[in-house]
């Protein structure tokens, strides 16, 4: 299994939306900042939002068992092999994410109950 990076490419607030549905106030995801960069395997990592991780975590487990190889789907979505790009589940803010596969070995940090 390989590590993934995960890197935070944009913060968007759907101006629209929150104008209509929003609390006052409400701006782009103040968790996480665009160039942010993550690694992960296995699990989450420290840091990145629980509802951000639930959303991505399916691409990263892929990318991490080698999807990265090759193109995701048919070749009708991203044109670089090993990379995927998603976004939170935020309607009105959602974050944007850039996965992409790397070499480096993930290791195993815990010792599993049997």
């Amino acid at each position: 299994m390989k590590k993934v990076r995960i890197t935070v490419l944009k913060t968007t607030l759907d101006q629209e939306l929150a104008a209509e549905y929003g609390a006052e106030g409400l701006g782009p995801c103040p968790m996480l900042r665009e160039g942010q960069v993550f690694y992960a395997d296995y699990a989450k990592p420290e840091g990145l939002c629980d509802e951000a991780w639930k959303a991505i975590y399916q691409y990263v487990f892929a990318l991490a068992h080698g999807a990265g190889e090759g193109l995701f789907y048919f070749g009708d979505w991203i044109r670089k092999p090993g990379v995927a790009i998603c976004s939170c589940n935020d309607g009105l803010r959602p974050v944007i994410f850039k996965l992409e596969a790397t070499d480096e070995e993930a290791a195993v940090n815990y010792t599993p109950v049997r």
